[in-house]
C-alpha cells in the first residue's frame, strides 16, 4: 500500500490512524498542500478530485476518506472500525459523518485560502469563522456523548468515529478552540493518544512534518 498524503491534512490523518489500527504496512508519499501539489497534472490523471489522501492498494487508486475507511473495514474486517450492533454502528456514523460533513467542509484549506486571498479576511476573521463552525458541530458531539454516557472511548475501544474526531480536535487546538465545555470528547482524545496507532499517525511523526 502507498499513501499519498499531507502531514497537516485532518483526512491523510484519518487514514493513518486507520491503517494503523488494522496493522497494516503503508508508504507513505508525501503530498505539499501549500504548493498545490495535488493538482499537478500527473497527481489528477490518477485522482481527478486532486486532493488528499490518495491509496493505492489491490492494483486501483482510491480517494475520498471517508469512502476510504469504509473500504479498508470491508476489505480488511479485523480489527473492526464499527461495532456489531446496527443502532451502535449508526450512532458511530452519525457522529463521525457529523463531523467529517459539517466541520471539515467549511474549515478546509481551499475555504480559508479562499476567504484569505479572494474575500480578503484577515488571520483573525478566519479564525473566527474556524472556532464557530468547530462549535456548531462539536457542541452536539459533546451533548450525544453525555447522552450515550461513554467511557474511554465510544464503544469497546477505537473505532470510526475516534479515527475522524482525533485529527478534528488536532485541528481545533490549532486554533485555540475552547475545549472547557467538552470533557467527553477530551477524555476520548487522551485516550486515543495514548495509543500506538493515533501516535504514529500523528501530523508530527510523518516524513513531511517540519518538526
Amino acid at each position: 500500500m502507498r499513501l499519498w498524503a499531507y502531514f497537516r491534512s485532518s483526512t491523510s490523518y484519518r487514514l493513518r490512524i486507520a491503517l494503523n489500527l488494522k496493522g497494516l504496512e503503508y508508504e507513505v508519499i508525501p503530498v505539499d498542500l501549500r504548493t498545490a501539489q495535488q493538482k499537478d497534472a500527473g497527481f489528477t490523471a490518477r485522482n481527478p478530485f486532486g486532493s488528499v489522501p490518495m491509496l493505492e492498494a489491490d492494483g486501483r487508486d482510491r480517494a475520498q476518506s471517508m469512502a476510504l475507511l469504509e473500504w479498508l473495514d470491508e476489505a480488511y474486517p479485523e480489527p473492526p472500525l464499527l461495532p456489531s450492533g446496527m443502532e451502535d454502528r449508526y450512532t458511530a456514523r452519525e457522529l463521525a459523518y457529523g463531523i467529517a460533513t459539517e466541520i471539515h467542509a467549511v474549515n478546509n484549506l481551499p475555504v480559508l485560502n479562499y476567504l484569505k486571498t479572494e474575500l480578503g479576511h484577515s488571520q483573525d476573521e478566519i479564525d473566527v469563522w474556524y472556532r464557530h463552525w468547530l462549535a456548531r458541530t462539536l457542541d452536539p458531539v459533546e451533548g450525544l456523548l453525555a447522552q450515550i454516557g461513554t467511557g474511554e472511548f465510544l464503544f469497546d475501544g477505537p473505532g470510526l468515529f475516534e479515527v475522524v474526531l482525533l485529527p478534528q480536535v488536532y485541528n481545533a487546538r490549532k486554533f485555540a478552540f475552547d475545549f472547557s465545555r467538552h470533557p467527553h470528547i477530551e477524555r476520548i482524545e487522551a485516550a486515543c493518544l495514548a495509543l500506538p496507532a493515533f501516535e504514529r499517525a500523528h501530523p508530527d511523526n510523518q516524513p513531511d512534518s517540519p518538526q
